[in-house]
């Protein structure tokens, strides 16, 4: 079914954005602050609005891609809301998330809060995912359209749910990144072939480690941080190690430090006989 859908915003992701609903049929109006960059979509059947307000007038349903939840709060600032979803598949912190959800609520619209994990050139693929959290009412009403972006997965009523697990998918990818970078660094220093040690021994490790962690959220959830494998005393001794050895060849181990530096507390506490998914309990906050 096609739908009038506006997108606000068109910056790499929210022209990606616009393009697929496009392509799928859809009547889209897009609004973007400097306007030329709607030229290629117009060209492609895109209406263009002058304003945000006529943007938001044009469709029942509008997304927003913005800058920032500042940015989408600005944006929105004169329309008119009643009768309106707002998706926002902005980057936001969940207190953000729920502060435009209130705001919109406020002013007579519905909202669903976003999380794209995707990046631009992955939109209308099989691997684009858009997590998303608020109205459910708005979510089962436009899910098929949704669909032409990403495969869309709702996550709960709580507007903040989406972009929490955005951030902490985010996380995960940033300690992956983390571990790689310092990884590299140490095998750049004895001269061994990056490429060689990348695909042929770190990524099917990773992949090993990675199968591993649905258990230790089991063990995160039910707080029996037992284990039958390394406890953190063999780890706080491996990573120790670790920053040794890198010292020792030249590499500087800053980002292993704060791993090193919990495991030090926590053993400090008496737990030295858990794994490591205890680790967990030392990241909540005082």
């Amino acid at each position: 079914m096609s739908e009038n859908i506006s997108v606000l915003g068109l910056g790499l992701m929210g022209t990606a954005l616009a393009k697929s609903l496009l392509a799928a049929g859809h009547q889209v109006t897009v609004w973007n602050r400097t306007p030329a960059k709607a030229d290629p979509l117009v060209a492609e059947g895109a209406k263009q609005a002058a304003t945000p307000a006529a943007a938001v007038a044009a469709s029942e349903l509008v997304i927003a891609c913005l800058l920032d939840s500042r940015s989408v709060t600005a944006t929105l600032e004169g329309a008119e809301l009643r009768g309106r979803v707002i998706a926002n598949l902005t980057t936001s912190r969940p207190v953000e998330a729920r502060e435009i959800a209130a705001l919109v609520s406020e002013r007579g619209g519905d909202h669903l809060a976003g999380g794209i994990m995707a990046i631009p050139q992955m939109i209308a693929t099989p691997g684009a995912l858009i997590l998303y959290s608020g109205s459910k009412a708005a979510y089962d009403r436009y899910e098929q359209a949704l669909s032409a972006m990403a495969r869309p997965q709702y996550t709960g009523a709580d507007p903040a749910m989406a972009p929490l697990l955005d951030l902490a998918m985010l996380t995960g990818m940033y300690g992956q990144m983390a571990g790689f970078l310092e990884a590299a660094a140490l095998v750049r220093s004895a001269g061994y072939p990056l490429r060689d040690f990348t695909s042929g021994l770190l990524v099917p490790w990773l992949n090993a480690m990675a199968a591993q962690q649905p258990a230790w959220a089991e063990k995160m959830e039910s707080g029996d941080h037992g284990t039958d494998v390394s406890n953190l005393e063999i780890n706080r001794s491996g990573v120790a190690n670790l920053v040794r050895a890198f010292h020792e060849q030249g590499v500087r181990p800053d980002l292993l430090l704060p791993m090193q530096e919990i495991l030090e507390r926590r053993v400090a506490r008496g737990l030295a006989h858990e794994g490591l998914s205890g680790l967990v309990e030392e990241l909540v906050a005082d």
